[in-house]
């Protein structure tokens, strides 16, 4: 063979496609001319190759095969958007990977050509406020060890160490019981430095484990009782309802029994999203040792291999879900023990269940003697001075994430639920407003530049690539997800380039698509749209799909099924009920979460009770609603009554997950095989798993000619089966083998079909 011309290389391209009759390969070095370039099956064994000569550079390309386009499920692949993914040559280099996608570099998008100085400007912002907290001569970890140096911390036989930075304050004592709570007759700290550092050896006969104690610090122009910033066991006194610090030191320390899960090779993530407190049906706030019993079983027996947890550290308000934060380094007493809440950590890993918490360090609650709030007297202690420290929506305090102290604290606190209770990574709440001075409220992005512009935190996108940074060094496997709404350019990209390093970011607009469709009529629904709003994603970073999460559910809100079928909800789903709008919205239901996890990139998610529609909305208790746990619980023995429609969609859950992984459909990128408009059809391919869907409300299709690859085609998965509480209208266990490329089936309304591929030997 002779020489490959000037600027030009020889490339061979292969694919196995048993039973395929004509196999091309298309890509930029033919202009995708899907004609072009033939592969020849030589030896006829199905193997198809083909030697090119083609322009040197980064080519994308894609197989053809009877007509169809194809991906070799055994190279690596790359997102294009709009739902499409193609191969790259040469394979780039490097680890930027999640299972067989390659993700593509920041300078891969064009209209990021003109910020490209402001993401290099970022990338040299985050290294110098490295090197500024770090002084250049000591790893980050090392510097997110605030925890272990203040607090309460045991210095030995006889005595505690206790040490708080508070640079305002004048005086400082600790008070408790061994003083009366006189605060006055407390023991004092001393200041040991310019930096505002306190510091008291006290006494073990003073304090004791289980033992109630306070601060009081003194500041010019005032006073007040404080908790240590650094508090590890925060607890309420049921007569005064405020909050004390408690000595936490049992004897023995707690002992882990099994190792965090496996990531299985980067493996989809399927979280269940859960709260401690609601997780029980009576009318109470649930304890970490009745999740560890009831709730954990129920998970992971319904598929998922992954647990969110909301509301682990402390918060004064239980109505706030969590998310008014003042004791960062204490898990929430009123659930129960450090030492339960880590016995339900460990019984997850056991089950194979990783634990990701929800971390709130986009804002604190402007609660004093309890928070960070005016900790030493000042509003700027932890927060931005003037307006800009106050988050006037949310009613909280905003950090300034400047502040090398703050940037100890939050640090720390990443390393602290790592190093302590075995997290298995973070959601980051909030990130949309710790990024913007705005908080992303009343703003378009329409464009790109609002991503660039004077409201950009630089200091706050710093913060989230360090949080990053650290965490995977701490434990490599850790996951780390941003909730973003405003579509923030590089949350997802690597450091190296100037992202943050998030593993990935919640696909926010795919719940908000669904939501919308509830309010359009079910003839007006566009599945080419649709498809659109499930696949478009940027090239750089990885997203988590869902239908609803708590948000959606929260009071002022309602679940997916509820806003669908509304009253009907309560007298409506028995399994032999007559009810055409149950029918609509039991049918809808299952459809929005099967192609939503079918189309899924990094992971699915879903909120606790929602896999099977679980009524109403999430109230707790408060004085608007003569503080009842009425909507504060779930509804667990509707999804276990047989007789209900809420079994059927549980079930019908369950076995979506079972089916799409145990035939590691996600492993490979889905690709569209056919929409029809009018029709409402909708048919795509995912691995060896191809999805056909029917969302026409009114017209069954018979004899539909559905594209598909050649091979056997069997049905494994029915929307519509009576099992999942539907009508039972297609014929199980089907096989079809396609003719002219295509396969004829039926298809009832509102349902989605699921087909097992076989590429069959010749």
């Amino acid at each position: 063979m002779p020489p490959s011309s000037a600027g030009n290389q020889r490339v061979t391209f292969s694919l196995r496609a048993p039973k395929a009759s004509r196999v091309f390969v298309a890509g930029s070095f033919n202009d995708w001319d899907p004609r072009a370039d033939a592969l020849i099956d030589g030896q006829g064994n199905g193997l198809f190759t083909t030697t090119l000569e083609i322009p040197r550079g980064e080519h994308e390309y894609k197989f053809v095969v009877n007509d169809l386009w194809t991906l070799d499920p055994n190279r690596p692949w790359r997102s294009s958007g709009q739902g499409s993914a193609n191969h790259i040559h040469p394979e780039p280099p490097g680890p930027r990977r999640n299972r067989g996608r390659i993700l593509a570099s920041l300078k891969a998008d064009p209209y990021l050509d003109p910020y490209q100085p402001a993401i290099a400007q970022r990338k040299e912002h985050r290294l110098a406020t490295e090197h500024r907290i770090t002084g250049g001569i000591r790893s980050l970890a090392d510097f997110a060890s605030a925890h272990q140096y203040y607090g309460l911390h045991d210095a030995g036989e006889n005595h505690w160490i206790l040490r708080e930075w508070a640079p305002y304050a004048t005086a400082m004592r600790v008070f408790g019981a061994f003083c009366q709570w006189d605060p006055h007759r407390g023991h004092a700290l001393t200041r040991i430095n310019a930096k505002g550092d306190w510091e008291a050896e006290i006494p073990k006969d003073l304090l004791r484990h289980h033992d109630l104690y306070r601060l009081h610090l003194t500041w010019p122009g005032g006073e007040g009782d404080r908790l240590p910033a650094y508090a590890r066991r925060v607890v309420q006194n049921e007569e005064t309802k405020g909050f004390d610090a408690q000595v936490w030191d049992p004897d023995q320390p707690f002992s882990w029994r099994h190792p965090r899960p496996d990531t299985g090779g980067d493996a989809p993530l399927l979280i269940y999203e859960a709260h401690v407190g609601i997780a029980q049906e009576e009318a109470k706030v649930g304890t970490y040792d009745e999740f560890r019993r009831h709730t954990l079983p129920r998970i992971a027996n319904a598929g998922y291999n992954a647990i969110q947890l909301m509301a682990l550290m402390e918060h004064p308000y239980y109505g706030s879900f969590g998310y008014h934060v003042a004791n960062f380094f204490a898990s929430s007493s009123r659930f129960g023990t450090p030492e339960e809440l880590k016995e339900l950590i460990d019984e997850a890993h056991r089950l194979g269940l990783r634990v990701i918490m929800d971390l709130v360090h986009s804002h604190a609650t402007k609660n004093e003697i309890e928070g960070l709030s005016r900790f030493d007297g000042t509003p700027y202690q932890y927060f931005h001075d003037g307006p800009r420290g106050d988050h006037e929506a949310w009613d909280s305090r905003c950090f300034d994430y400047h502040k090398p102290e703050v940037l100890h604290f939050l640090l720390s606190n990443c390393r602290y639920w790592l190093d302590e209770f075995n997290i298995d990574g973070f959601r980051f709440d909030g990130v949309t407003s710790m990024l913007y001075a705005h908080h992303g409220l009343g703003v378009s992005f329409g464009d790109y530049a609002p991503y660039f512009d004077g409201a950009v935190d630089g200091d706050a996108y710093a913060y989230l690539a360090l949080a990053n940074k650290l965490i995977h060094e701490i434990h490599p496997q850790a996951t780390t997800i941003a909730e973003d709404v405003s579509g923030m350019p590089g949350l997802g990209a690597s450091l190296d380039e100037g992202g943050c390093g998030f593993d990935a970011r919640m696909a926010m607009g795919i719940p908000d698509h669904w939501f919308r469709l509830t309010d359009i009529p079910d003839e007006d629904w566009n599945v080419e749209q649709l498809w659109h709003e499930l696949t478009n994603r940027r090239q750089d970073e990885r997203t988590i799909s869902y239908v609803e999460s708590h948000d959606q559910a929260l009071v002022g809100g309602q679940g997916f099924l509820f806003q669908m079928i509304g009253a009907a909800i309560y007298d409506g789903m028995a399994r032999d009920s007559q009810n055409t709008m149950v029918d609509r919205g039991v049918a809808l239901h299952k459809l929005a979460r099967l192609l939503t996890l079918a189309t899924s990139d990094a992971g699915y998610l879903t909120f606790m009770g929602n896999e099977f529609g679980h009524p109403e909305w999430i109230d707790f208790p408060r004085e608007g609603n003569d503080w009842s746990y009425h909507y504060a619980r779930r509804q667990w023995s509707l999804r276990d009554n047989a007789d209900l429609r809420y079994h059927g969609l549980a079930e019908f859950d369950r076995a979506m997950l079972e089916h799409l992984g145990n035939h590691r459909a996600l492993d490979q990128p889905p690709e569209l095989l056919y929409t029809h408009e009018s029709d409402q059809v909708l048919a795509f391919s995912r691995g060896s798993l191809t999805f056909i869907f029917n969302f026409h409300p009114t017209q069954s299709h018979a004899d539909y000619r559905i594209p598909v690859r050649p091979g056997s085609h069997t049905l494994i998965f029915d929307s519509d089966a009576a099992e999942f509480a539907g009508h039972d209208r297609v014929a199980p266990e089907q096989n079809f083998h396609p003719k002219g490329g295509a396969i004829l089936t039926y298809l009832p309304t509102r349902t989605a079909l699921v087909l097992l591929w076989e590429a069959t030997q010749r």
